[in-house]
């Protein structure tokens, strides 16, 4: 198609922009300070005004990103923020960062964060907010370890839990159905070899593994700039996920060996139960609401793995499974997860509140600014 002058004189200023000032996209994070410290866990609030602060009246929402990436992924840029998002609905946002992995945190595996990181962060929320319990997004392995850390301590003071991304089912992963294949002819032999003398998964792999994982927008994605050059907000969006994949972190030696053998040779978690260090966790005793999103077009983790959940959760009083647009990143931070993924998580909490007797207040204001909203 032939572009309008309006789309030549905004591709032209965009391209500038680019070339010479560095970029479109506005990088800047949401304000937050640290509450809390704990190693390889650091728990932030992010701050709001003195006026926003006044009127936060719904319950607090915990992000919990998963290892190895970079805790941005709730605030991926201006005007496409999870966390902002959540503090203009008027709740107290927090985040987990597990800050950069070393080779000398080799040894720590999943049960650390499980068993030790989030029930304090989920404690230290709840403490935060005058015994109020906690409402937690987690994306991918974080929703994974949020569901385990509350199924070993059902008395974390958690009212729901959304899901983004979050496999259940790694045999439903056909992205590593041929790296399984290897895996059990050798038996894990070279893969363990790797991981033990690297201490882990490094930082760059760990980015070629997620580039590999959309590899047909990665080749494309030049063509996709220049058809697109005239919307700054395309721009910024590509811009901001460039940022994001170069941020990678490390996963630690231990950790790793659990993914690999455990999730991803044995499929372990499939049946909802997992020895995780010296507890055996069974994901039936999670009793709070679950909402579990997936992605359309996720090749890291596909609808089928992530609804998966909804077989493991029997004792939980309401689990609902969502499927949008959007790859793995997309589906929780694209620019449609406004219209689906952010608005499901509203709907979902708002809800839960409802039901709960400790939020039944904030869940009703929720629900009445949302509607407010869609009018």
């Amino acid at each position: 198609m032939i572009p309008t002058p309006d789309e030549v004189a905004h591709g032209a200023a965009n391209a500038f922009d680019l070339l010479v000032r560095g970029g479109v996209a506005d990088l800047r994070r949401t304000p937050a300070a640290v509450i809390d410290e704990q190693p390889q866990g650091t728990t932030y609030k992010y701050l709001v005004d003195e006026d926003a602060a006044r009127r936060t009246r719904h319950l607090p929402v915990l992000l919990v990103p998963p290892l190895a990436a970079p805790p941005t992924c709730f605030d991926l840029r201006r005007g496409c923020s999870m966390a902002a998002h959540l503090l203009s609905l008027g709740h107290a946002t927090y985040l987990v960062d597990y800050g950069s992995i070393a080779f000398s945190d080799r040894d720590l595996g999943l049960e650390h964060w499980v068993q030790d990181v989030l029930p304090r962060a989920i404690e230290q929320v709840s403490a935060d907010n005058g015994g109020q319990p906690v409402q937690i997004v987690g994306w991918c392995l974080g929703g994974i370890m949020s569901l385990l850390a509350l199924a070993a301590r059902p008395d974390l003071p958690v009212n729901s839990i959304a899901a983004v991304a979050s496999p259940f089912d790694f045999a439903e992963l056909r992205l590593f159905a041929p790296i399984r294949g290897v895996a059990n002819i050798t038996n894990g032999f070279f893969a363990t070899a790797l991981y033990r003398a690297l201490g882990g998964a490094p930082a760059p792999l760990v980015r070629i593994g997620f580039q590999l994982s959309t590899l047909d927008k990665y080749l494309t994605k030049p063509l996709a700039i220049a058809t697109n050059l005239h919307d700054r907000d395309f721009l910024a969006q590509i811009e901001a996920v460039d940022d994001f994949i170069g941020n990678m972190n490390a996963y630690p030696g231990r950790t790793m060996g659990q993914l690999y053998h455990t999730f991803f040779r044995v499929n372990d978690l499939a049946d909802g139960r997992l020895e995780l260090g010296d507890h055996a966790i069974d994901l039936a005793n999670v009793r709070v609401p679950v909402l579990a999103i997936a992605g359309d077009t996720d090749a890291l983790a596909p609808q089928k793995a992530v609804h998966h959940v909804g077989t493991l959760l029997t004792g939980a009083p309401d689990v609902q499974l969502k499927a949008g647009p959007g790859g793995h990143l997309g589906i929780l931070t694209g620019r449609a997860a406004r219209r689906t993924t952010w608005r499901w998580i509203d709907e979902f909490f708002a809800a839960s509140a409802e039901r709960s007797p400790r939020g039944r207040g904030s869940g009703r204001e929720l629900a009445q600014g949302l509607a407010r909203t869609v009018a």
